[in-house]
């Protein structure tokens, strides 16, 4: 066997440091991304449930155009869902969140102003969640405890001081994207693509396809035996836990 050169050795030694520092330093950056999603609060996203049991949910901020024929959609399939509406839209349309409320539905809050609120400190984040809470009260006489942020938008201080104050914080994993205006049949799709047992599905009242795609959208996901109910009701109460995803599921 031929001896290696110097030179050679030399590049073999070079391969070895690099290969141990690019272990190493995987095991470092996994090591990080671990405590940081162990650590990171993170609002519900979907629920684990055995049973076939989905939440729709509507968030309100601009108009009522199609709101009407959203109600007698599922008011036609028996659904009850959830609706988010802003301060400012409960506002202008009380006379929609009585209709709303009457029909069985129930309400989170969207917050008061519409805002990035992870960008907020605690007393403002607290004003949003009270002021839009209280204005949706006074018209169901039923206390909020559900809050969706605004663009989906959330850090550590937000759910913590949502929580502090009796909110839930939910996002959602079914995306319905109905707000780009998309056809009601790729509306239907894509939720019927991406529903499992606990999923949440995020519409807007005011979108301009919506309601059309209701009908397939229920028709098809009741038949494969998929019950829509409240968020509230879809969501485990304490003890629970959350995962890496967003999943929360019951402490066993």
């Amino acid at each position: 066997m031929k001896k290696l050169s110097e030179k050679s050795w030399a590049t073999v030694c070079l391969v070895v440091l690099i290969s141990i520092f690019c272990v190493i330093l995987s095991s470092l950056d996994y090591s990080r991304a671990t405590s940081y999603y162990a650590t990171k609060k993170l609002p519900i996203y979907s629920v684990e449930r055995d049973e076939k049991l989905v939440s729709i949910s509507f968030d309100c901020a601009w108009g009522v155009d199609y709101t009407d024929k959203l109600l007698e959609e599922m008011a036609h399939y028996n659904v009850k869902c959830t609706f988010f509406p802003v301060k400012f839209w409960t506002e202008k349309y009380p006379d929609y969140v009585k209709k709303i409320t009457d029909a069985g539905h129930e309400f989170g809050t969207h917050s008061s102003t519409h805002s990035y609120m992870s960008k907020l400190d605690s007393p403002e984040i607290i004003k949003e969640l009270k002021e839009s809470s209280e204005a949706i009260e006074k018209i169901t006489g039923k206390k909020v405890t559900l809050f969706r942020p605004p663009y989906g938008d959330y850090n550590d201080r937000l759910i913590n001081t949502a929580r502090e104050n009796g909110y839930e914080v939910i996002q959602w994993d079914v995306d319905s994207l109905d707000w780009k205006d998309l056809s009601a049949q790729d509306i239907a799709y894509r939720v019927i693509s991406k529903v499992k047992n606990g999923s949440i599905i995020l519409c807007h009242n005011n979108g301009l396809h919506t309601a059309e795609s209701l009908p397939l959208i229920f028709t098809t996901l009741q038949q494969k035996g998929y019950k829509f109910v409240p968020i509230s009701e879809l969501i485990i109460k304490e003890p629970y836990y959350i995962d890496n995803n967003g999943r929360q599921h019951a402490e066993t």
